[in-house]
C-alpha cells in the first residue's frame, strides 16, 4: 500500500513537473509560431499571380536543394529545351552516359525534347516495364509541387510517368509554376478541386532516393 502510494506520488510529481515547463514555454512558442509563419508566408507581388509564381517557385528551389535536388526555373519551353540540353551534356560526360532518354506520354515533353540539340542513342515514349531499365535519363512532368518540402506530384492517371519517373537513375520534371503550392493541404486542395477527387495513383518524390546498409553505407540517387 505504501508502495503504491510512493508510485502515485512520484508519477504526479513529474506530471506537476511536465505542466509547468509547458506552461512556461508557451510563449516562446507561440513567438516560435508566429516567426515560421511570417517566415514562410509567400510574397504576393501582383495580384494575376505572378508574384505569387515566381516566390513559391524559388521557395521550391530552395527546398530541393537542400534535399540534393536539382532546379533551374526557366520562362519558356525554349529556354527549358536549352536548359535541359546542358544538363543531359553534362551528364553524357559522365559513366552515366545519358544517351537513352525515356519520355512520359504528354505532349509537351516530346516537343521540348525534340527541340533540344544533342545527339542521342534511343528515344522512347512510355518504354514498357522490360524495356524501361535499359534507360539512363527519365523526363516527365509533374501534376503539381511542394513549395515547402521540395516534392513533386505526380498523377499517374494524368500522365504515364509512374516508371519514367522511378526506374531510370536519373529524373528530370518538367514543373509549372503555377501548379505550385506551398503546402500539403494546399496541394490535396487543388487537386481535389481540378478532378473532384484526389486520385489514388500520386506518387509524391522529394529529392533523389536514398538507401542504407547496415555499414551505415548511404547511396543518394
Amino acid at each position: 500500500m505504501a508502495e503504491s502510494f510512493s508510485t502515485d506520488a512520484a508519477r504526479e510529481s513529474i506530471l506537476q513537473s511536465i505542466r509547468s515547463n509547458l506552461a512556461a514555454s508557451a510563449p516562446h512558442d507561440a513567438r516560435e509560431a508566429l516567426g515560421h509563419h511570417e517566415q514562410m508566408k509567400p510574397v504576393v507581388v501582383e495580384p494575376n499571380g505572378i508574384g505569387r509564381d515566381i516566390s513559391l517557385a524559388e521557395m521550391f528551389k530552395e527546398s530541393l536543394e537542400a534535399v540534393d535536388g536539382h532546379c533551374v526555373i526557366v520562362k519558356s519551353q525554349e529556354e527549358a529545351s536549352e536548359q535541359m540540353t546542358r544538363i543531359l551534356a553534362r551528364l553524357q560526360q559522365t559513366k552515366l552516359h545519358a544517351k537513352r532518354l525515356a519520355i512520359s506520354d504528354d505532349p509537351e515533353i516530346e516537343r521540348i525534347v525534340r527541340m533540344m540539340d544533342l545527339d542521342v542513342d534511343e528515344l522512347a515514349i512510355v518504354p514498357d516495364s522490360k524495356e524501361i531499365f535499359n534507360f539512363d535519363v527519365g523526363i516527365s512532368t509533374a501534376q503539381a509541387a511542394i513549395a515547402e518540402t521540395g516534392t513533386l506530384v505526380l498523377d499517374a492517371t494524368r500522365e504515364r510517368h509512374r516508371l519514367v519517373s522511378l526506374v531510370p537513375p536519373v529524373h528530370i520534371a518538367l514543373v509549372n509554376a503555377g501548379t505550385i503550392r506551398q503546402t500539403l493541404g494546399e496541394t490535396l486542395s487543388e487537386l481535389r478541386n481540378r478532378a473532384g477527387e484526389v486520385s489514388r495513383a500520386i506518387t509524391f518524390i522529394t529529392g533523389p532516393s536514398r538507401t542504407a546498409d547496415i555499414e551505415l553505407t548511404l547511396a543518394i540517387g
